[in-house]
């Protein structure tokens, strides 16, 4: 029995955690006015930020959701759409500090018992949170949940506040899974399956058009397609989703259809090589305007007219995944058939044809998006990244675009000294470049820690393959491996083309006009490439001292390699939401900061060479251990940092001008200064040691965070110096700064296929050709940057179109690379018949 003074105590104690959480004080004056500014500001930490389709007709097509804490309570609040622009450039993200400045509770019209805080201002904080370190287990602090609302769905579940969505999306795709929704691992059926009764794929056809009932299918998949999700307002289905699997019996293949609900149920526990008994399915026509993998090497006839569909009504299909063990010899199911290529065999192949391959990555590039072609329905984005990987047939790498497969958990954690395969890719032809592979929708990707249980682990060379890596040192191999930075392949062509009849197929040449727009409604990592028009006006080299090459790993340290980055979206456009500019951080605090978070960088070799074999371990036996298994079943050195935007003070610069440059700067109307060097534009060595950091970096920002989300600062990255380059629009009227970095070594990732022809090291030809000659491992016989400015007087009123490479790097940074430009002779226009 509680006394008065237990019941006293107990009344103190909640009056003082109320007075203790912001978010229980908010919540609590939010019962009695509608709209609430806060005049005494916390900083709150951003744990969750989810995405859905926005149910409202017009407007943002997408709504978000963030969670927050106050160290004390979590709350799950909703995003005005006013503040839609800070997710878009990752200026509001996961992992920082907010302070709330107005917000207001929303009761929900359409369902008894439900409402929610609404954030309609708020100013975003430095570049990692202050508050998150001081909290131990954020999972287990208490949701805050309005009195009354206790039974609110939404507010304790993974689905969105607003009540007509069902579902979370990627937050920066729509084709990997996202949310507790998504099941997998659910243990196979064991059950005795009565196969007397079953129909063959090759009597489908010839029963389509008839009134039938469907007997039941035993099926094995062969090949899986990624998730495409096809949902627009207005649209009144719950889970609008869809994925196409080649299934294949003893008479043929035929495509099966997986539709809305049961995707979430069934997508991630069907793989290739799964057994299937379907009842209750329905055939329709097939869907003509769709990609298909290529399957001749299975050497099995394909039925093409209709297509299998599974549906959670109309009819209720009913999928039993066979387990492995119970799968009978009798059945006559085929085998899973590889199209495994060598790096050497891949030039012998034509443009467009299907291979697989397998091989261990050296070079990792940051992911990066890219528009969806598509007109139909709300804006989507691809999200991808470039690989180099080898295999010991060339010396030559595999050059790979890989696209998201709906595989968040392996394209997340590629990373070089991985054996990696990837299934169903196209080879890619460009006239003067090596060919290239790029992902198909049916495309898989598998990394180390993933290979157990494929298909492709007894093909003969697979087996090849991890025989080859017996024979690499990986200290060897470390040697040559690097992850992010910026990196387009294949590069521009010799001659620039301007295509009447398709511009779509073409860089787009734009107005300078057109050039801000461009760069101010990229998202955040979206990468565009555009050409202008213009005349080089001005270049300047930035070089950094050898006083700070010779600086110790020490004294590195305890001095920050670069000035954070802040966020401080621009609020010119936003004029409702001016108070969500960023609070200032002097450099003391930054310098604080980044010192309390850095982490020592010095290893023991001993310990070094411990992490380098085991990892080597790990990657050749999870496949031969796979192999074994079936078969008893069955019987560097210090460098100058780079800094984002601005340079050392003790810097050299080296520069050239126009002699009309001086005037002109003063008539344009409009001068885009975005040409600095960015840390995430220059790629760097990869280390075993540093690998977690280095993956976080060239990732996307995760939806969720977790205490790994490191705040370690990677290494310093290793670059001499960059050009920066001012391109005056052809009309005078605009001018814009852009960065060059040529490539001085072969060691780049950038000096892969790079045609290396000779030239004279002028300014104009190392921006035409990209790069500075002789290419080797060694600079020491490059020319000096006052040897190649010496030559640009060259570039004086010069006509030329420039390529731009554009790339949001979030919050307000934008990368503008300038990767060739051509003289007005190498430019040539092709008009429609």
């Amino acid at each position: 029995m509680h006394t008065m003074e237990d019941n006293s105590s107990c009344s103190s104690a909640g009056t003082a955690l109320s007075e203790a959480s912001f978010l229980q004080r908010t919540l609590e004056r939010l019962s009695s006015t509608q709209c609430l500014k806060v005049s005494t500001e916390a900083p709150v930490a951003v744990i969750a930020l989810q995405r859905y389709l926005s149910d409202q007709p017009e407007g943002q097509p997408d709504s978000y959701d963030v969670t927050v804490t106050d160290g004390v309570w979590r709350a799950k609040c909703s995003v005005h759409p006013a503040l839609n622009h800070l997710v878009h450039s990752n200026t509001l993200r996961t992992g920082t500090d907010v302070s709330i400045t107005q917000c207001s509770f929303v009761y929900s019209e359409r369902r008894l018992g439900h409402g929610y805080i609404c954030i309609e201002k708020l100013r975003c904080g430095g570049e990692m949170s202050a508050l998150l370190p001081g909290i131990q287990d954020v999972a287990s602090l208490p949701m805050m949940v309005k009195q009354g609302m206790e039974r609110s769905v939404e507010l304790q579940s993974d689905v969105p506040l607003q009540v007509s969505r069902k579902h979370y999306l990627s937050l920066w795709n729509n084709e990997d899974p996202e949310g507790d929704i998504w099941t997998s691992g659910s243990p196979s059926s064991h059950t005795v399956l009565d196969v007397s009764n079953i129909t063959l794929l090759s009597s489908l056809e010839s029963c389509f058009r008839n009134t039938w009932k469907p007997l039941p299918l035993l099926v094995k998949i062969i090949h899986k397609s990624r998730l495409r999700y096809y949902g627009k307002f207005g649209l009144k289905i719950d889970y609008p989703f869809q994925a196409y699997f080649e299934v294949a019996d003893q008479s043929g293949t035929m495509s099966l259809v997986l539709w809305n609900e049961l995707c979430p149920q069934f997508y991630q526990k069907l793989s290739v090589g799964t057994v299937l008994y379907i009842q209750n399915y329905s055939l329709k026509q097939s869907y003509s305007n769709r990609s298909h993998p290529q399957m001749d090497h299975h050497q099995m006839k394909t039925f093409h007219s209709v297509e299998i569909c599974l549906n959670a009504r109309n009819p209720t299909s009913v999928v039993t995944v066979v387990s492995a063990k119970s799968v009978l010899p009798q059945w006559g199911l085929p085998e899973v058939s590889y199209l495994f290529t060598t790096r050497l065999q891949l030039d012998e192949l034509s443009n467009n044809s299907a291979c697989d391959v397998i091989c261990l990555v050296t070079f990792v590039g940051r992911v990066e998006r890219v528009k969806s072609k598509g007109k139909k329905g709300p804006e989507k984005f691809w999200t991808y990244r470039w690989i180099h990987a080898v295999d010991g047939s060339s010396d030559r790498p595999f050059i790979l675009e890989v696209f998201s497969s709906s595989q968040p958990e392996v394209f997340s954690r590629i990373c070089p000294m991985t054996y990696l395969v990837c299934t169903q890719m196209r080879v890619c032809r460009v006239e003067g470049s090596l060919p290239y592979l790029t992902s198909s929708c049916e495309t898989e990707t598998f990394i180390t820690g993933y290979h157990k249980g494929q298909p492709y682990v007894s093909d003969p060379r697979v087996k090849t393959f991890i025989q080859w890596t017996k024979t690499l040192k990986d200290n060897v191999v470390l040697q040559k491996t690097s992850v992010g930075g910026h990196y387009c392949y294949p590069r521009p062509p010799q001659t620039f083309t301007q295509s009447m009849a398709d511009a779509s197929a073409q860089v787009p040449l734009v107005a300078a006009a057109d050039l801000k727009k461009e760069m101010e409604t990229l998202q955040y990592r979206e990468h565009k490439k555009v050409a202008i028009q213009g005349q080089i006006a001005a270049v300047r080299y930035t070089k950094h001292p050898k006083s700070t090459e010779s600086r110790g790993t020490e004294e590195r340290e305890q001095v920050p390699d670069v000035a954070p980055d802040v966020c401080e979206p621009n609020t010119q456009d936003h004029p409702s939401t001016a108070e969500q500019t960023t609070a200032p951080i002097s450099t003391a605090e930054k310098i604080s900061v980044r010192g309390i978070k850095r982490r020592i960088q010095t290893r023991k070799v001993k310990q070094f060479s411990l992490n380098l074999r085991s990892m080597a371990a790990k990657r050749s036996s999870e496949i031969e251990e796979e192999e074994e298994e079936k078969e008893s079943d069955s019987g560097s050195e210090d460098a100058p940092n780079v800094a984002d935007s601005q340079r050392n003070q003790d810097s050299d610069v080296i520069s050239w001008e126009s002699s009309s440059w001086p005037k002109q700067k003063q008539e344009v109307s409009e001068y885009l200064c975005e040409g600095g060097l960015h840390q995430d534009s220059v790629s760097r060595r990869f280390t075993i040691d540093e690998k977690d950091v280095l993956l976080q970096r060239s990732n996307l920002q995760p939806t969720h965070w977790t205490p790994e989300q490191s705040a370690d600062t990677p290494p310093p990255v290793v670059c001499p110096g960059f050009y920066q380059v001012t391109i005056l629009g052809i009309n005078k009227q605009m001018a814009i700064d852009a960065a060059f970095l040529p490539v001085v070594s072969s060691d780049d990732p950038r000096a892969v296929a790079l045609p290396q022809d000779p030239h004279g090291n002028t300014m104009l030809s190392c921006l035409s050709s990209g790069f500075l000659c002789p290419l080797s491992h060694s600079q020491s016989t490059l020319p000096q940057p006052e040897e190649v400015l010496g030559s640009a007087g060259e570039l004086e009123d010069m006509h030329l179109v420039c390529i731009l490479d554009l790339c949001h790097l979030g919050g307000d940074r934008v990368e503008v690379l300038i990767s060739k430009v051509y003289r007005v002779t190498e430019v040539s226009k092709c008009t429609a018949l």
